[in-house]
Order: structure tokens, then sequence, then C-alpha cells
């Protein structure tokens, strides 16, 4: 009789827990899943990536608050899932694509903007619960962006690194966005600013491997 009355007593706590929408720890969801917060799980593998959010520009400017240098009306990342742990936790991924193009300056003595590089790839990202999001090199390695403009004076390459940048997810328009995340110029001429500021948005990141998918995170 006391076995049934503790079997009966937890099936009723169960019956509450699930007619209460609580989900049991076992059963929670990863960091990152497609359709809805909670959603289904991205898989390790899956290939991530988006572009600019709509309106946009991804800017490299020579302050944190200014607006003289590089701007680029396109740009686009590409990252394969690695680790997608339970939430609350950190996800990771391999960055094995970063491109700019349609790029502009309007700094005095540039014509114009040749490309704009990023080097030293992939980069691993990390993407907590709480919505940070950092991204690394490898071992020994750094963050490097290579901006070649055309001059008066001919092309000239200005190269710029820096040992990691931090930016922040959001699940409301599914983006990932980096705010006047500082590069230091390692070579190139007196036309190159010294250091370089780099703020972009990108939206929606999508799972292209679950027919493109929006992607939030837990």
């Amino acid at each position: 009789m006391r076995t049934k009355s503790l079997m009966a007593l937890a099936g009723t706590a169960t019956a509450l827990v699930l007619a209460a929408g609580v989900t049991p720890a076992s059963a929670a969801g990863t960091v990152l899943t497609t359709g809805s917060a909670g959603g289904n799980a991205v898989a390790v593998g899956d290939e991530l990536s988006a572009s600019l959010a709509s309106g946009t520009t991804a800017n490299f400017y020579s302050s944190a608050t200014g607006t003289s240098g590089v701007s680029c009306a396109a740009s686009t990342f590409k990252a394969d899932v690695t680790n997608n742990p339970a939430a609350p936790g950190t996800a990771t991924e391999s960055v094995k694509e970063h491109t700019f193009g349609s790029c502009t300056s309007n700094v005095t003595g540039v014509l114009g903007v040749t490309s704009v590089t990023v080097n030293n790839l992939p980069y691993t990202a990390a993407v907590t619960s709480a919505g940070a999001v950092t991204v690394t090199p490898a071992a020994g390695s750094v963050i490097q962006t290579t901006v070649v403009l055309r001059t008066l004076l001919g092309s000239i390459n200005c190269v710029y690194q820096a040992p990691s940048i931090a930016g922040t997810s959001g699940n409301g328009d599914n983006s990932i966005n980096f705010t006047a995340q500082p590069f230091t110029r390692t070579s190139g001429s007196s036309l190159c600013f010294s250091t370089g500021y780099f703020t972009a948005k990108y939206a929606p990141v999508t799972d292209t491997a679950q027919g493109g998918a929006t992607v939030f995170v837990n």
C-alpha cells in the first residue's frame, strides 16, 4: 500500500509539473534553437549564416564615435556549429567565412576601397545563454583584417589586428551586433588610421541545414 501511495504521489506531481508548463531539467533545450526560443535544437555541424541587417552598413572607423573611415554596404558570415549544449550554457561555432563588399571611404586622400579581407580564419565564436558573443582566433594567432585602399600615390595595404572581439545576440530580430570593437594598425601608411573601430549588425542569423530557419539563443 505504501509503495502504491508513493507512486500515486509521484504521478500526481508529474502531472502538476506538466500542467504548469514546466519542463523537467532532463528535457532542457539547447543554447541554440531554430524557429523559436526553446524550439528545435541546432545540430552540431549545421552551418549558420547571416548578412547585414536591412538598412545597415559594416563600418571600420577611426574613432569609436566618429564617421571617418571605411563603410561597407554588404557583409556576410558563415560558421559551423561545433558545440550546442543544454541551456543555460555556451555554444561554440567555427567562423569559416567573413566577407565584405560594396565598400567606400571618406578619408581625405583615399580614392576608393579595393577590398576588405578577413585573414587567419577560422575563428571561434562562443555564444552564451545570456546573449554574449566572443570571437577569438586560433591559439597563437590574431584576428586580422586587411583593407586595401586606392590613393593618389597608388594602392596601400592597411593591416589591423585584435586579440578578440565581443558582441551581443538578440532574439527580437535574431541578430548578432558588434559595436566599436577596436583593431590596432600593425602595418600601413599614415592614411591608415592607427586604430580602427568595427561596428556591424547581422540579422537574421539562419540555419542553412534546416532550410534557413531563424536561430534563437536560450
